[in-house]
């Protein structure tokens, strides 16, 4: 089969490996850009541990001047994948929540309610949840601090596009909202060849402007991870 992943890079170039090594085709067009902010103030502390809900958390902060403080700490990420990342990264005592937002919550909300410290949460500067309100309800403090934006690409790779209108793309494989929604506005003139293909989403939250827009083949992942959402397009060929 031949694959489009619309993951950003770098985390598109493992996805491809793996897909390739199942031997399929694949084409990557990255819809959204990750740029690390330089200068960051990540304030005063104390902290009672890290939080990241994307391996681009621990990533933008991989050359910060205060890393050798804060990796010291405990951190909670949201899924293996950032988990990976962040002890790459540097910080070595890392666990995953392996899951979503919702998982998150829990696992933090259980570990370090009672702490006097908030939390450091390394975050993008557009956020699907609010996880400072959500795990204040549970007497948990979190200071968020943008540590990276997303910024989206204007359009299809020149290949990708001639796939998309030659029909030759058998599966596209979207990771956020955002990301398939920028799918959706670079198909433009495009978007009956588009949404034509088989449509593997993360979650149901990215695979909701695919339903708006009239996708007719959609699976959502059983869980929000990438090993879930490669084992169903993959058994699906």
């Amino acid at each position: 089969m031949l694959f489009l992943v619309t993951r950003p890079a770098p985390d598109n170039e493992r996805t491809a490996a793996e897909l390739r090594a199942g031997g399929h085709e694949v084409l990557l067009a990255p819809m959204l850009r990750i740029e690390p902010l330089s200068g960051v103030d990540l304030g005063a502390g104390p902290w009672a541990g890290i939080l990241i809900t994307s391996a681009n958390g621990a990533r933008a902060v991989a050359a910060h001047p205060r890393l050798g403080e804060i990796a010291a700490l405990p951190m909670v990420a949201v899924g293996r994948s950032s988990a990976e990342a962040a002890r790459q990264a540097g910080f070595a005592q890392t666990i995953s929540a392996d899951g979503d937002g919702r998982d998150l919550v829990r696992m933090v909300a259980a570990r370090f309610v009672g702490q006097p410290a908030p939390l450091l949460y390394l975050a993008g500067e557009d956020r699907a949840r609010d996880l400072v309100g959500e795990l204040g309800g549970f007497g948990v403090s979190v200071r968020p601090v943008v540590v990276y934006r997303t910024a989206r690409i204007a359009d299809f790779p020149p290949p990708v596009r001639a796939a998309l209108t030659g029909g030759i793309i058998d599966g596209v494989l979207h990771f956020s909202r955002r990301s398939v929604e920028n799918y959706l506005e670079c198909a433009g003139t495009l978007l009956d060849s588009a949404l034509a293909p088989k449509h593997f989403c993360l979650s149901e939250r990215a695979a909701a402007p695919l339903r708006a827009a009239g996708a007719a083949t959609i699976q959502v992942a059983v869980r929000p991870d990438e090993a879930a959402l490669l084992a169903l397009a993959t058994s699906r060929t």
